[in-house]
């Protein structure tokens, strides 16, 4: 087993929010090594990345590649292509990342920025096929390119299916959200869409009807058939297996869905130890808001490196 020479912080991740601390971090002239995995990013299905201001509509691809391009100007900055396995206690303190291959690198502060794993209905036939174009997870990173046609949302509760037929009027004028006949308060949402002409559909999805990914249909588990062009489907999330690990270890406080709870400055319950990005929130998952989850994280990890500097 060989050890990389200590780092003062070592960023598992390199989406969004890793890569965005990262260069904080690198203006900041702090040590920092960012443990990038091998594997396909979450949003490769993607077309564009959207709502980053100068970024806008670039490829997930070419985003980490200007990203990475920039950190290499940066003397501080080291990336370890590898996966990250786990996160323990240092004997000497602060922590001890292992990455695949039997390495180790040991740093004074870890910054978990690795996001989450979307985990897609193994029984819906086409899924995979739409996943990313016209099945999208989120209208703000996808509903401009998907605006216009007939639109759906699979919801899991009463309040999204309302306000869901509601909200995606700004990209569609017929909007219909499905959820399931025993949801609590399926009566409410029911009027809350039709406030604004909107419809609740109960019932469970099992085909969906595509042309090379382009969805025209919705196929429900009743044989009904929804003429629908665009699907927003927020699929269940789990965390990364080194997240996992790292939370049942290290006994870091989690919600009750699993994400990391943190402070405003981005630390979890262990002190040193931080997260950004879609790890920490169900509901903020989207480029600009992991970045600057990410940048917030960065300014905390090197303002604490500078008082524990001067405390020494």
């Amino acid at each position: 087993m060989s050890s990389h020479a200590d780092h003062t912080t070592v960023i598992v991740g390199a989406g969004p929010a890793g890569l965005t601390a990262a260069l904080s971090l690198a203006r900041y002239r702090h040590p920092v090594t960012v443990v990038d995995s091998p594997r396909a990013p979450r949003n490769s299905a993607s077309a564009g990345v959207h709502g980053h201001v100068g970024r806008d509509g670039v490829t997930p691809g070419e985003f980490r590649a200007r990203a990475w391009r920039e950190l290499s100007r940066y003397a501080t900055v080291e990336r370890l292509e590898a996966d990250a396995e786990s996160v323990t206690p240092a004997p000497g303190g602060g922590f001890r990342v292992a990455v695949g291959g039997g390495e180790t690198v040991e740093a004074r502060t870890v910054l978990l920025a690795t996001g989450v794993v979307d985990v897609h209905p193994a029984d819906v036939d086409g899924f995979a096929e739409c996943w990313g174009r016209s099945v999208i997870h989120c209208p703000f990173c996808l509903g401009e390119e998907n605006a216009g046609g007939r639109w759906a949302t699979v919801a899991d509760n009463a309040e999204l299916a309302g306000l869901s037929a509601v909200a995606f009027l700004a990209w569609s004028e017929d909007t219909i959200a499905i959820c399931q006949e025993s949801m609590p308060g399926l009566e409410t949402a029911r009027a809350t869409a039709r406030s604004s002409g909107g419809e609740v559909v109960t019932g469970t999805v099992r085909r969906l009807h595509h042309r090379q990914g382009a969805l025209y249909a919705v196929e429900l588990d009743d044989g009904r058939v929804l003429e629908r062009e665009t699907l927003v489907w927020t699929p269940r999330q789990r965390q990364q297996p080194v997240v996992r690990r790292t939370a049942e270890e290290l006994k870091l406080t989690v919600d009750d869905a699993g994400f990391i709870g943190v402070d405003a400055s981005q630390c979890t319950s262990v002190p040193g130890l931080y997260a950004a990005g879609d790890l920490t929130s169900r509901w903020k998952q989207s480029v600009t808001v992991s970045a600057a989850a990410g940048a917030a994280a960065a300014d905390a990890l090197h303002m604490s490196a500078m008082l524990g500097a001067a405390r020494r």
